[in-house]
């Protein structure tokens, strides 16, 4: 099983460095949903990823339904603050398929109708009620760690 982040059209180049970088640390494939809303040669983004942006498995999509022809069989979980089942009641350990964590646009989060169907696959973090929404990079973080922890932080040290 390994560890995949996505990010749906992502809008804030300085999230993009840092979650590269939380994927690197993690040993995590980050994946790109088109149109961004910066270059992935802008200095925002490699100056948040510092110089471990060239390690970084990333790839880039022109739109998401390709990433699931690429993983048909992966598990993907959709991380909006508007779901009802917290991430903190999932186990991430008893899986056999590739494990993606899709975050949404930072403005906007998904596209109207982009998750029907997929209600039992929406996760959320607890949050006080005067907060909308977290950091999309400290999330991922989140998100990304809780597995590893589940899992033992497989070839962590």
């Amino acid at each position: 099983m390994s560890l995949h982040v996505v990010l749906y059209q992502p809008e804030i180049p300085a999230n993009t460095g840092n979650i590269a970088r939380t994927c690197l640390s993690a040993n995590a494939t980050l994946h790109l949903i088109r149109p961004l809303g910066f270059s992935t040669d802008d200095k925002m983004v490699r100056r948040a990823g510092l110089d471990y942006w060239p390690y970084v498995d990333v790839r880039e999509y022109d739109a998401i339904e390709e990433l699931y022809e690429a993983y048909p069989d992966g598990m993907y979980y959709y991380i909006e603050n508007v779901g009802s089942n917290y991430y903190t009641d999932y186990n991430f350990t008893d899986m056999d398929r590739d494990l993606f964590f899709v975050f949404g646009r930072e403005g906007s989060g998904f596209p109207e109708n982009f998750l029907d169907g997929k209600e039992n696959q929406c996760l959320r973090i607890h949050m006080g009620h005067r907060v909308r929404s977290l950091n999309l990079a400290n999330t991922a973080a989140i998100i990304v760690y809780e597995a590893l922890r589940q899992q033992g932080f497989p070839g962590m040290r």
